[in-house]
């Protein structure tokens, strides 16, 4: 008899979503074989607990070193990532020294992942409805009903089946259930009441015209009717408020002709950004210069990423959106990355107002019930996703344009938690993988992506000149030691600053002043013993918060009661030290009693609205003199700003870090770029102790060649970026000693074998933050890539080595490539 052939099993490696070293290997069971397929979440086990995973390798008769447990449910029935998902992941992990898992947890939106720890709650959308919903499911509605959170293990014990993440995905799919860590983000959907046209009043004017005949008696009746009319746009329902600003009614008109049956009022909810534009918006024809840099952007060829220089208010925005309805008109998908959605609407609700519903944003206050309805929509091939850096990890299926607004920008690196990615050079690799183009955009580019364009690495396109009839703004430096001792002050506000500030209000003008520091004072300080008020966790003071009357941490929070005595003599005179944009707001209030003050920072723009309130207030000029911090730098366009001061360009400049220089005339181009954008003539006055900076002077000259040649030249000398890579380490622990004593191994391990490429270990300016004490080491390496993926290799493996290592397993080591 011929031998009896026996097939293979079949193993499935998974990524879990945990910040593990490795893949895990699972046992597939014969029953589940058929539905195994690359890119789907599987139930499986670890440590007693269960995680959703997602299965990336599929083999047969696996050697596997440790004895493996089998898969216990299958969660999808379709591929959630794909291929060059996974290869973009794998990239990442690997390019920022990161485990594939802590990629996997930026990358899926809250709802996609589940682990035994997770909670879920009743959605308040639910109606109770349960007739679409089987034996299990039903269970834990019920159960949901009279309780308010479950764990995935009550679940388990609610519905005794040890696999419920099946049961859970279609109650998330039916809206009946919420992911708990929704809830954290403590994220409230936007609503607004619609009239919705009853039937008898619907469809064309001449049925509306009958609704009129009900209201002749009332003419605000009739100009709602009216108005109604005139919006609706062959629209039976449309937003409650519209045709009461059309009409000039109050609400009680609106619920009289609903009594009258008109028309019903209902709820719905609305994006806060996602308005309802038609991409009819009327554009002016395109400047020679727009014209240039558009088609030199267009015809590009050789896959090289495209930087365009254009300064302040040369309306690159335009081109952006030329380029984006020629990639949808070839069925192309366009991501635009923004560094921050917040501080960005402006150019949020310009490429809405141009494309209209095509474009979608993507930003973290979504719930993750939106996430995952983006998430979805994108993968049936949404064409234009508009968000901030983790809409990288959105499955496109046909990208073809990458835009990376402000590509100098901060924002786009993530600093906590892993992975500590750019997502500007994340990009990058995200269009070699695509075969996308890439266009970078900014005023003020980084020093790495100009010096590429200038090594031919990138396409370079200038757009030098403001659009339309709008000038640079003429920079004047306030020279602040004269000023002091002159007596040219009216406290932080030089003479000249006020005057120019005097005259723009007369003339109707708007003020923007610039201070990169919130609060009232940085600090509090005993006139007779010395005293200071520090932070309990970290070797910061704390800073003055008047308006609540207490002292704040910006670092890990912390608050204190303000004191009216020093809590060491006793003494009541306490000096308020420095001046931040509190301090700022009370002081030109008082200088300007006439005027209308307000405050731009994190502390009055906490929430979505309260930055668009503030945006609008300014826009309709309810605003004479708006006072913020970084804030106001970013996207803001308003024809009627003349003059912007900045009161302390000093802190900006000397800040201890090798990028200070290029940061200061980022931002202080970028600040000074909000002045003068339409017919109104801007001038910007900078207050320094140091008005002979190269810096400033740079920057009143707008000549970025001459900073970047400069920059460029010193930065060869010390070997740093853009002509060496680093890599920074920070070891912490909550003793100094076993800190010092940690660092002290790591260095040593990697100075054998790096030599003087390794600097440090060394304690940082801030030694302690959030009650853990940092040692700091730095790798500086030439750019070979060989080298580079070589010190890699070194450094992962010191870090287990270290952490494997008894007495220091509780050390935090945390590695960032390419430090920003």
């Amino acid at each position: 008899m011929p031998a009896m052939t026996t097939t293979a099993r079949l193993y499935a490696t998974v990524i879990l979503p945990l910040a593990v070293p490795k893949t895990y290997s699972y046992l597939v069971p014969e029953e589940l074989e058929a539905y195994m397929q690359f890119g789907i979440r599987v139930e499986v086990p670890l440590r007693n607990k269960l995680y959703a995973a997602i299965v990336v390798d599929l083999e047969r008769g696996l050697k596997l070193d440790y004895k493996t447990r089998d898969i216990s449910a299958v969660i999808d029935e379709v591929p959630l990532i794909s291929q060059q998902q996974y290869a973009f992941w794998s990239w990442i992990a690997e390019y920022y020294c990161c485990t594939i898992g802590e990629v996997m947890g930026v990358a899926l939106p809250g709802g996609l992942k589940l682990g035994s720890e997770t909670k879920v709650v009743i959605s308040p959308d639910y109606d109770g409805d349960v007739t679409d919903l089987n034996d299990q499911e039903f269970l834990i509605a019920e159960a949901l009903a009279n309780r308010q959170e479950l764990t995935i293990d009550e679940i388990q014990d609610i519905t005794d089946r040890k696999t419920v993440y099946p049961y859970i995905r279609t109650l998330l799919d039916k809206q009946a259930i919420y992911i708990k860590e929704e809830l954290k983000q403590k994220y409230k959907p936007k609503t607004a009441d619609y009239l919705i046209l009853h039937p008898d009043y619907a469809g064309g004017a001449d049925r509306l015209s009958k609704a009129l005949e009900l209201s002749t008696k009332s003419d605000h009746q009739t100009n709602s009717i009216l108005a109604f009319a005139q919006l609706r746009n062959g629209k039976d329902q449309l937003p409650k408020l519209d045709v009461m600003h059309k009409a000039t009614v109050t609400g009680s008109v609106i619920k009289a002709l609903e009594k009258k049956g008109i028309w019903t009022i209902e709820k719905k909810v609305v994006s806060r950004l996602d308005q309802d534009y038609d991409g009819t918006a009327d554009h002016q024809p395109m400047s020679d210069q727009q014209v240039t840099a558009h088609q030199l952007i267009a015809n590009e060829s050789g896959g090289k990423p495209v930087l365009l220089h254009g300064v302040t208010g040369s309306g690159k925005t335009r081109v952006y959106v030329e380029l984006i309805k020629e990639a949808i008109a070839e069925g192309k998908q366009v991501l635009f990355l923004v560094p921050e959605i917040a501080l960005t609407t402006q150019i949020v609700s310009r490429v809405q107002a141009a494309l209209g519903k095509k474009v979608q944003v993507y930003h973290s206050r979504m719930s993750n019930n939106e996430r995952v309805e983006l998430w979805n929509a994108t993968y049936e091939g949404l064409p234009v996703v508009l968000g901030a850096r983790s809409s990288l990890f959105l499955p496109y299926q046909n990208l073809g344009l990458i835009i990376v607004d402000e590509e100098h920008d901060r924002s786009y690196k993530q600093q906590d938690p892993a992975p500590r990615y750019n997502a500007r050079d994340a990009a990058a690799y995200l269009a070699h993988l695509t075969g996308a183009q890439i266009v970078l955009g900014s005023a003020t580019p980084s020093l790495e992506s100009y010096m590429n364009a200038r090594a031919s690495k990138y396409h370079y396109a200038s757009m030098r000149e403001r659009f339309g009839v709008a000038n640079l703004p003429k920079i004047h430096i306030v020279d602040l030691r004269r000023a002091y001792k002159s007596n040219a002050m009216k406290g932080m506000v030089s003479l000249e600053l006020y005057r120019a500030m005097e005259a723009a209000l007369d003339r109707k003008e708007q003020v923007l002043l610039f201070q990169n520091r919130r609060g009232y004072s940085t600090s509090i300080q005993c006139t007779v013993c010395g005293w200071v008020a520090d932070c309990p966790n970290c070797d910061l003071t704390l800073t003055l918060h008047q308006y609540f009357d207490e002292l704040k941490c910006h670092s890990c929070g912390h608050r204190a009661k303000n004191p009216k005595n020093c809590p060491a003599c006793g003494n009541d005179q306490i000096n308020k030290i420095g001046f931040g944009t509190e301090k700022i707001e009370d002081h030109v209030a008082e200088l300007f009693p006439e005027a209308v003050v307000r405050r731009m920072d994190y502390d009055t723009v906490r929430t979505k609205n309260q930055f668009q309130d503030l945006l609008h207030d300014f826009e309709q000029r309810k605003v004479d003199i708006l006072v913020g911090t970084q804030m106001i730098t970013k996207g803001l366009d308003f024809a009627n700003v003349s003059i912007v001061g900045v009161l302390q360009a000093d802190r900006i400049l000397h800040f201890p870090d090798f990028r200070s220089g290029e940061r200061g005339f980022q931002l202080l181009t970028q600040v000074a770029g909000r002045a003068g954008r339409a017919a109104v003539e801007g001038h910007v006055y900078i207050q320094t102790f140091q008005p002979d900076h190269p810096v400033l002077q740079e920057t009143i000259a707008n000549s970025y060649v001459d900073f970047a040649v400069r920059e460029s030249s010193e930065r060869q000398a010390y070997t740093y970026p853009p002509f060496f890579r680093l890599i920074h380490i920070q070891l912490r622990h909550k003793k100094q000693h076993i800190a010092q004593e940690a660092a002290q191994i790591m260095a040593q391990q990697l100075t054998a074998r790096l030599g003087n490429r390794v600097l440090g270990p060394a304690e940082p300016s801030v030694a302690r933050l959030r009650t853990y004490y940092l040692q700091n080491i730095m790798i500086k390496m030439e750019k070979d890539p060989e080298q580079i993926h070589y010190v890699k290799r070194l450094l992962l493996a010191a870090k287990s080595n270290l952490t494997n290592t008894k007495g220091y397993k509780s050390v935090r080591i945390v590695i960032d490539v390419d430090p920003y």
